[in-house]
């Protein structure tokens, strides 16, 4: 059975409620999915504090604070740049955990070695979690983008659930 992102998004604002934290994201390819599918829970202001879209690379160096030395050594898909995005995440508001996105959603822009589908993603919090993953989706665009705003709100969840 797959879970839905609306009923995935209100179990993991309980769990966050539970455990007072705090979310903040910043996704790229995303654009906002995972703080649009959080912001549509009733409440959700008592658990999310704020979303960085950062599209570009200058956006993701002038609002994170990643380095134009990660995106220039390992490009905005990698686990190097979503950790700084992460970091930035946490650096610039009043959360206590955070996630971070960065992929190729396509229909263009993959490459041999990272093609269309490939997403990286970072979690951290404050306590010093973090894990750091690459996943490579299948489908279109939509399909793409839907199943990045799913895993990382599941992460977050499991993490929680073990805490």
């Amino acid at each position: 059975m797959t879970v839905s992102i609306t009923a995935l998004s209100g179990q993991l604002g309980e769990q966050l409620k539970q455990h007072k934290q705090i979310l903040a994201t910043a996704e790229s390819c995303t654009g906002g999915g995972v703080a649009s599918a959080i912001t549509d829970i009733a409440g959700s202001s008592g658990w999310f504090d704020r979303a960085f879209v950062t599209y570009s690379n200058d956006a993701k160096m002038e609002m994170l604070g990643v380095s134009a030395e990660s995106l220039e050594q390992h490009g905005a898909v990698s686990e190097e740049v979503v950790e700084e995005m992460a970091k930035g995440a946490l650096n610039h508001s009043c959360a206590t955990i955070a996630i971070a996105i960065s992929g190729i959603a396509g229909p263009d822009g993959g490459t041999a070695i990272k093609p269309v589908g490939t997403v990286c993603f970072a979690w951290l919090d404050k306590s010093g979690w973090l894990r750091k993953e690459t996943c490579l989706f299948s489908g279109d665009r939509a399909a793409i983008r839907q199943a990045a705003v799913l895993h990382a709100l599941q992460v977050v969840s499991d993490y929680l659930t073990t805490k």
